[in-house]
């Protein structure tokens, strides 16, 4: 118990040695998502990867399990390369990536029948990994007839059953509710301090800074544009951890901060992937801005506070927090640094502002700092007929991102320029024009 709770380095079962990937796309630039990562997971040690999205953690991890091949680097497990799927790996899911037509007994015995365990060995082992996670009695029950808790039980069953050198969980709590989530977590703790769950290590992608500050011996915090890793973070306060323990509360201010931090302390697009007309903008609306305006604006913060306190306050992780806060912080109505985010002037004229005065305001700063959207006023500007198709700008997006991005980022610039009266959108011919904006 006392290894696992203070592990000691005395073998690394994990090297990811200077790993590179890169997506290739039908035109334009390849897209690199993660560039010279390296880190190493020790016997004894849970190690969390913690960044927004887009940050290619869940790419990292693919990598780890051998279901994506890199596209430069190496990965080693207990000394040997990967190349394809490892025995070495299990991988918890954040779907469940249950068969529905199979029994619970059935979906965990699936890896031990593909690698060619005997019947009666595998239902012995199948059982006895059921028993262990907790679901014992539910044997013959189907997945549908299970709730979301005891369906990623089965996922956990199914990939310890096969006695992994590493556990693999990717965002493996996020599906669930805060109480169910809290008690599996709770739950997979207690046996892995207890020495019970039959693998060396575990590695967690997450975007909940205090899940991975619950789990961790080290945290990873990766950067984007492209993925690498930014920062490492260990932690040495013993099991189990308290919330509410001020050092345990330092840390995940500590961790915020981090994730805050911009080169040079100067105002900056932020994390946003690319620049330019090639920036991609994160599906956040209108009134979501406005709504963490005024919730930074209104007491007890008045402008100013503490990323922490206010994901608390609002009940959003770290994917639901940070894109509206950079978006704020693009359109220069925040400040982001320090783990701490204060409201610019035009941010608290907004908050004041009634509605049309809000648009207007909005508009402006849209027009100054969000160079897709004033491309697309320019170009409406400067045709006779105030009108283009929407099909015009988005090839040039998917000439330096993929058609999906260039499909998201469109989105959000017609959802944004509607709301400021920038320009209209007609959803069934595609055309923006200037007729009637909003």
């Amino acid at each position: 118990m006392d290894s696992i709770m203070n592990p000691v380095q005395d073998k690394t079962l994990v090297v990811v040695d200077a790993i590179r990937k890169v997506y290739p796309k039908g035109s334009g630039e390849d897209l690199l998502v993660l560039d010279n990562v390296n880190l190493t997971l020790g016997k004894n040690e849970i190690v969390s990867f913690l960044g927004r999205s887009g940050c290619g953690k869940t790419t990292l991890l693919r990598i780890l399990a051998g279901l994506m091949p890199a596209t430069g680097g190496e990965v080693r497990i207990a000394g040997r390369s990967v190349v394809g799927p490892s025995p070495e790996v299990a991988m918890v899911f954040q779907s469940f990536a249950l068969f529905p037509w199979l029994t619970v007994l059935q979906n965990v015995e699936i890896g031990l029948e593909a690698q060619g365990v005997p019947p009666a060995e595998r239902k012995r082992r199948a059982l006895a990994a059921i028993d262990l996670i907790g679901l014992d009695g539910y044997e013959s029950a189907y997945p549908k007839e299970l709730s979301g808790g005891m369906r990623q039980r089965v996922g956990i069953a199914r990939a310890v059953v096969v006695q992994p050198t590493v556990l693999l969980m990717d965002e493996a709590f996020s599906a669930l509710d805060v109480l169910t989530a809290e008690t599996l977590r709770t739950d997979l703790m207690d046996l892995w301090i207890d020495g019970r769950l039959p693998i060396s290590a575990i590695a967690v992608v997450t975007h909940n800074i205090e899940e991975a500050v619950l789990l961790s011996d080290r945290v990873l915090v990766f950067g984007s544009n492209p993925g690498h890793v930014a920062a490492e973070i260990r932690i040495e306060l013993p099991h189990p951890r308290n919330r509410l323990d001020p050092a345990f509360r330092q840390i995940v201010e500590g961790l915020y901060s981090t994730m805050t931090e911009r080169a040079g302390g100067k105002a900056s697009q932020g994390h946003f992937f690319g620049t330019g007309l090639a920036m991609l903008l994160p599906r956040v609306s209108p009134n979501t801005i406005a709504g963490l305006l005024e919730a930074v604006a209104a007491d007890p913060h008045q402008g100013h506070a503490g990323l922490p306190e206010l994901a608390g306050d609002l009940h959003m992780e770290v994917d639901d927090l940070f894109p509206v806060a950079e978006v704020l912080q693009l359109l220069r109505f925040a400040e982001l640094g320090d783990g701490d985010i204060k409201l610019t002037e035009p941010g608290r004229q907004f908050v004041g502002f009634e509605p049309d005065a809000r648009k207007k305001l909005f508009a402006q700063q849209l027009l100054n700092y969000v160079p897709l959207a004033g491309h697309i006023r320019r170009v409406l500007d400067e045709r006779g007929t105030h009108r283009a198709p929407s099909s015009r700008f988005r090839d040039e997006l998917e000439d330096h991102m993929s058609e999906s991005f260039a499909e998201q980022t469109m989105r959000t610039v017609t959802s944004w320029g509607r709301f400021g009266e920038v320009f209209a959108y007609d959803e069934v011919s595609g055309i923006f024009s200037l007729d009637n904006p909003g």
